[in-house]
Parts: structure tokens; C-alpha cells; sequence
């Protein structure tokens, strides 16, 4: 089964083009099936983008999956039109009354900040309460994983002396779990970001499990048994050239930064990266939609019920 996003979504065309079966809401309604209701709470400056990384992900999944695209209402997007927002983005207010099968968090370029510091924090804590009672499983991501595991666990974030970036070897420390089915023994993931987290204060809780892990780079993905949340440190979602498109930003923009590790054949910035990640960045979504969807009740408005 396809996707479902508006057929006037940037993103529309290109799934197309790379052979994700997209569906418009004419389609949608002639099947007689509930689609699993996924939310988007994009934090990215780059929106489109995002939202192509994550649709891409997203539908893969046999399963019929409805996208809905959600904003931060009191914050100005300052790299995505206004246009664009009020023809494809809710903000939360205006679907906190709704319930989700699955909601992504995607990360932000606010790590260095305190949490506290964030201007639109008071309203990220409202919706990480929210989502305990109208999310049926969340994944969060990098910067949103922090904030998570920071706010429901009080797992603090570390300033690291430089940057975290490139492609890392990563471990398999939990074969049997269903979100690391087909998962190889170690694998390669994108990292960018200035924080991390620490093992230390994660096994502090009962409640979290400790999934991915690098030798070099650290925890990357912890599962919560009871809330069924996940937190990805990392960018599994990274397109091949994001971390050249980073890498390169900052180059021309005079900003100190190493070449990504691991990324660029023969350490040769003129030469295209190869993308050796993507088999199980769609592995893990499909294994977390898959869960939903064999989880989740039928009637979506019974999310949040059996707490």
C-alpha cells in the first residue's frame, strides 16, 4: 500500500521518481482500509527536505500509511516559505485533539542551547506529555531524542569538544528485538551533532534498552519498553550528499569543521559519497511501522485507553 500526502507536496514527485508508491486522497478513499495515522512534528529548518527523508522511510511500508505534517506553532520557520507551512502544516494546537498511530520528532539545530533555553520548550513539553496519551509509538530523533529522553528520564546531554560527524561503525547489541529485525551484526550510520548522551545515565533506568551502540560515537538507539518510545541519536534518515551539504555550508561559510569521517571515497571531497546506510534506515522504519500496526487498536480514537 502507498503513502498518502497532499499530490501538491514537493516531495510528491520525487518519491515518485525514486519508486515509493504515493496516493492522492481520490485513491485513498476507495479503499476500504484504515490507514495507520502517522504525525511528522518537523523541527528542521529545511522542511521540505526532511519531509521527503522521512515520506521516503515512512512509505516504504506495504502497509497504507497517512502523513500528516505538524509544526511548532509559537516558532517562524525562517528557511521554509510561509506558503509552504500554511498549505501543508498544522500546528499542534490544531490537532492535539487527535490521536496518531505514530509520531516522529525529528531533531534541531539547537543542541548547544540548555533546554530551558529553547524559546518554544514550554510547548515541546505539552506535546511530549500529549503524545503518552494520543501516540500509540513515537520515534525521536537526534535533537528530539535528547529532549525526550531528557524530559521523561532526566538523561542530561554533554557538549562534545567537537563536532560528531561523518559515518560510524555501529553494534547490534540486541539481535532479538523486533525493531533490529534483518539488522546486520554492525552497520553504518550517519552522525552530526554537537551533544551526546552517555550509557551511564540511560542504564540508570529500568525502563530503557540500550538497542545500537559505536565504539566511537556512543549510544545510538535506546528503546523504552512501557512507553514505547524510541530515541535515535543519530541520522538514519540522512540522504547520501546531507552530510556534504553540511560539510560544505560550513566550509563556505568560513565555519571551522573536519571533513566528515568515513564519508567521501578516499577522503576526496570531489568525490560523490556512496549511501551505505540506507538498507537499514529502511529497515528500522518498516520495523517500527510494522510494530504499530500489529499493536495499535483498530479504532485509533482507543489510543491512550489501556494506561
Amino acid at each position: 500500500m502507498p503513502i498518502k500526502i497532499p499530490d501538491t507536496l514537493p516531495a510528491f514527485e520525487t518519491l515518485i521518481q525514486e519508486g515509493v508508491r504515493v496516493m492522492t486522497e481520490t485513491m485513498a478513499i476507495r479503499q476500504d482500509i484504515r490507514p495507520l495515522q502517522i504525525g511528522l512534528l518537523n523541527l528542521m529548518p529545511n522542511k521540505i527536505k526532511t519531509e521527503l527523508q522521512m515520506a521516503r522511510l515512512v512509505g516504504a511500508s506495504p502497509l497504507q500509511v497517512e502523513l500528516s505534517l505538524i509544526r511548532i506553532g509559537g516558532h517562524k520557520a525562517k528557511n521554509t516559505s510561509e506558503d509552504h507551512l500554511l498549505s501543508f502544516y498544522q500546528t499542534w494546537e490544531e490537532v492535539k485533539q487527535r490521536k496518531f498511530d505514530g509520531f516522529i520528532i525529528t531533531g534541531a539545530p539547537i543542541e548547544l542551547l540548555p533546554y530551558e533555553d529553547v524559546t518554544y520548550w514550554a510547548e515541546m513539553q505539552q506535546i511530549l506529555d500529549w503524545t503518552e496519551t494520543n501516540v500509540h509509538s513515537t520515534m525521536n530523533v537526534c535533537w528530539g531524542a535528547m529532549a525526550a529522553i531528557y524530559h521523561f528520564h532526566g538523561v542530561p546531554k554533554y557538549e562534545l569538544k567537537e563536532k560528531a560527524f561523518g559515518v560510524y561503525r555501529h553494534r547490534n547489541l540486541k539481535p532479538s528485538s523486533i525493531y533490529l529485525n534483518g539488522f546486520s551484526d554492525n552497520f553504518e550510520v550517519p552522525v552530526s551533532r554537537w551533544t551526546e548522551v552517555r550509557r551511564a545515565d540511560i542504564e540508570k533506568s529500568e525502563d530503557l534498552e540500550i538497542l545500537m551502540e559505536s565504539a566511537e560515537m556512543g549510544v545510538c538507539l535506546v528503546h523504552e519498553k512501557k512507553g514505547r518510545r524510541l530515541y535515535m541519536f543519530n541520522h538514519v534518515e540522512y540522504d547520501s550528499t546531507s552530510l556534504s551539504d553540511e560539510y560544505f555550508r560550513d566550509v563556505d561559510a568560513g565555519v571551522p569543521i573536519k571533513m566528515p569521517h568515513n564519508y567521501f571515497p578516499h577522503n576526496d571531497p570531489a568525490l560523490a559519497p556512496q549511501n551505505r546506510w540506507r538498507s537499514h534506515a529502511h529497515l528500522l522504519f518498516g520495523n517500527w511501522i510494522n510494530e504499530i500496526y500489529q499493536t495499535t487498536p483498530y479504532d485509533v480514537e482507543e489510543i491512550g485507553m489501556d494506561l
